[in-house]
């Protein structure tokens, strides 16, 4: 038996050995397939880089949010690290089977070590092979977050560490009976009725025990190192190397999600210059070698775990998109792929093909039809990506906030749609009519620009107007970016009037842009439309830096002279979409500015005794985040404070919220689009919050605010609402606390008008 034992093991571990570096070298030649990256933009701060890795894997940041997973998680992956001497001592084993490792083998730490951890991963393993058995159980209809992974792969892992554990607490236990411990030690605080077991057998057996435990180990190490060699693609087991130089190389330094502003849309790592454009510029992702190699890298790591899938609005309203199942998809179909473009296969800009007949002789079939797949296709084209799962994005950042190798969905989601826009002038009809309003009017609605300041007379104080009633900013203290929707949608102007109103008893000094002002464009740079976006962005940035005072030379830069400091350049508003794009996207297109959120603005008002809520505004509410200001911008806290504040209001949080809030559905150009498949988002998150029975839903946001307004109203008239439920943005809530009651003043929520169905606080 032993030297069949080792014969196989050595066989296996040779074998295991040379195709796992020749794996290494494929995975290494498939990742610089993918095109460049800005210069910097990957590799910049390596010691803040290198200080989040170790973060991210030894504290488990990540995975440590779903609790009792997390830690089961900690101990499977950093047991796979640290006890790879265990390895060593059973291929000693095989030869000697009392054999110890030199100098560390008898000693305590070194044993009590491997003792615990050898335990806690097979019991790690064991809690992860009990929860993907529950959730695939205990969630129907294709619910479970693991629905869509490689089950057969994923139970091949787990089972190889199970084995693999057993096997490593079996061999100690063997260790000391052949050691002959005669009492209980530290050493073998777990293993120590097993090892009393072995005591009373023979010392030919324990050495035939120590063989069989040995060999399997090595084995089964081996045969699992072959198989995943074999099979690069295989994500559940790649991303435990993969994953490292994934979170090394993530878009922030520092460890935060990529979100927020999209990067620069670059052709061959290149910034593309939109006003000249050169010859060889690829618009967008129509092939998967387009994307950078930090997506591919992404596409490999994919663990297939489906956190990303079950924070999916899309997904888990019916809709076709499973962030997990796109990248897997992407994954899948690159590798397959692989061998035709290291060949040297692929296509031009003009199309044509970059290899010869002679080159791509000895691609293999599979990987030739691979290449002739569209990127994006419906199932009828053989496409990789449906249309449907393209266009059902919201880009909310939920799969980007959860996923525990940062993989950056919706960079790659918006790469793609760019292509479909740009080029194939292929989404949905819908969204063209709010590309031709913004290209011909400035705003999605297709208004004209002198109503943006209509809203000015609805309210009983004066409001500065830029260019107008004043100079430039120089003489208040912020600008108040009304934005189109708080403009000129008349939901959304309830909100603008209670922030004006509430900046006003407060004594804050601000102004507003004259309506010449545009779109900031947050929508058609999701939707994929990334000219417009400059076009819109670039205007507004003369603009505003004409406004705080900036001069401009001939090619609209600002000149070093006049250049402000970002503190003296204050901007708040009360879209978390403007807040965005002004505070994350614009400098990208030469305007730097302090841009903040009304909440966080009249959080701090309250803070300084300047607003005083006095006034009870009596019910339950709870709170819904919107994606744009919490997972994007991480700005949670501020709307809750200002609800806190406000006496008589009894705050509940739906069951998802903050970091893991449902989205309502408008992001990502969303809100001008129809929603023909499965359930509506925004019915989704109206659902989950009516299920708390309140008497108020508040938001901080005019996209959340007519998404669950319109969801709330339909429940009304099919009499799932109480009528006298209300939708508001927490100032509206404030300015109600902080005025003074009037005799003649209707309740909350009573006053009406015609056009204004909708209950609502009293302006």
């Amino acid at each position: 038996m032993q030297l069949a034992t080792i014969i196989v093991s050595l066989v296996l571990i040779v074998v295991g050995v040379a195709l796992f570096g020749q794996a290494v070298l494929a995975i290494y030649r498939f990742i610089r397939l993918g095109q460049p990256v800005a210069a910097q933009t990957r590799t910049d701060r390596p010691l803040a880089r290198t200080l989040t890795v170790v973060r991210e894997f030894l504290g488990h940041s990540r995975m440590n949010r779903w609790g009792v997973i997390g830690v089961a998680h900690w101990f499977v992956a950093v047991g796979f690290y640290t006890l790879l001497l265990t390895i060593v001592n059973a291929t000693g084993q095989l030869f000697e089977p009392d054999w110890l490792l030199p100098v560390i083998g008898d000693w305590t730490p070194y044993n009590v070590f491997v003792e615990f951890l050898g335990t806690m991963t097979a019991l790690g393993i064991l809690t992860l092979i009990a929860v993907r058995q529950l959730s695939r159980a205990g969630r129907a209809g294709g619910k479970s977050r693991f629905a869509g992974s490689k089950t057969g792969q994923a139970y091949f892992v787990e089972y190889v560490i199970l084995t693999v554990g057993v096997c490593i607490v079996v061999l100690h236990a063997l260790e000391g009976a052949q050691h002959h411990v005669e009492h209980y030690e530290a050493s073998f605080f777990v293993s120590y009725p097993l090892l009393a077991w072995f005591e009373g057998m023979s010392t030919s057996t324990l050495h035939t025990l120590t063989y069989f435990f040995a060999g399997l180990k090595i084995g089964t190490s081996f045969i699992w190192m072959i198989v995943v060699s074999l099979n690069t693609n295989m994500g559940v087991a790649w991303h435990r190397f993969l994953a490292f130089p994934n979170i090394w190389f993530k878009r922030n330094a520092d460890g935060a999600t990529a979100l927020g502003g999209l990067l620069p849309m670059t052709s061959g790592g290149k910034p593309i210059d939109f006003a000249d454009p050169g010859d060889d510029d690829v618009f967008g992702v129509s092939q998967v070698e387009q994307f950078s190699w930090k997506g591919l890298l992404d596409f490999s790591t994919c663990t297939e775990c489906g956190r990303c899938q079950s924070q999916c609005p899309a997904w888990n309203t019916g809709k076709p998109l499973s962030p997990k199942l796109l990248i897997m998809s992407l994954r899948d179909h690159a590798h397959a792929k692989a061998p035709y473009l290291l060949a040297g296969g692929g296509k031009t800009v003009e199309g044509e093909e970059k290899a010869s007949a002679e080159q791509l002789a000895g691609v293999p079939a599979a990987a030739l039809a691979e290449a002739e797949r569209p990127l994006i296709g419906t199932a009828e084209e053989n496409g990789v990506i449906d249309p449907d799962v393209l266009w059902s994005c919201t880009t909310c950042g939920a799969c980007v906030e959860q996923c525990p190798v940062d993989i950056e969905h919706v960079d790659h989601i918006v790469d793609m749609r760019r292509y479909q826009v740009m080029i194939e002038s292929a989404f949905p009809s819908e969204a063209g009519t709010m590309l031709k309003n913004l290209e011909k009017k400035g705003n999605p609605w297709g208004l004209a620009k002198k109503q943006r300041l209509e809203w000015l007379k609805e309210v009983d104080f004066d409001i500065p107007v830029v260019g107008r009633d004043i100079e430039d900013l120089g003489e208040v203290e912020y600008l108040y970016w009304v934005g189109c929707a708080g403009a000129l949608e008349d939901r959304a102007k309830k909100t603008t009037k209670a922030f004006a109103e509430l900046l006003h008893i407060a004594g804050v000094k601000f102004a507003i842009m004259g309506g010449d002002e545009k779109c900031t464009g947050d929508s058609a740079r999701r939707l994929g439309n990334e000219p417009l976006f400059q076009e819109l962005g670039m205007e507004n940035v003369m603009s505003l830096n004409a406004a705080f005072g900036e001069e401009t030379d001939d090619d609209g830069n600002v000149t070093e002279e006049s250049r402000k400091p970002k503190s003296a350049k204050k901007i708040v508003a009360t879209c978390p979409h403007c807040l965005n794009t002004l505070g994350n996207e614009y400098p990208q297109l030469g305007g730097d500015y302090e841009v903040i959120h009304h909440t966080q603005l009249l959080q701090h008002l309250i803070d300084e005794g300047k607003l005083i809520p006095v006034t009870p505004v009596e019910g339950l509410i709870t709170y819904h985040d919107p994606c744009y200001l919490g997972r994007h911008n991480k700005i949670y806290t501020p709307p809750r404070e200002i609800i806190a504040n406000v006496p008589g209001l009894r705050n509940e949080e739906m069951h998802r919220h903050k970091e893991r809030g449902f989205c309502c559905g408008a992001g990502g150009a969303r809100m001008w689009m129809e929603e023909r498949i499965g359930k509506r988002i925004n019915n989704e998150r109206v659902d989950e919050a009516l299920s708390l029975n309140p008497d108020i839903v508040s938001t901080a946001c005019p996209f959340c605010l007519v998404m669950l307004t319109d969801s709330v109203n339909g429940k009304k008239n099919e009499g799932k609402a109480k009528e006298s439920i209300q939708v508001v943005d927490v100032s509206q809530l404030l300015l109600e606390s902080v005025k003074t009651p009037v005799d003649d003043e209707p309740p909350a929520g009573e006053a009406q008008t015609e056009n204004e169905p909708e209950p609502q606080p009293v302006e």
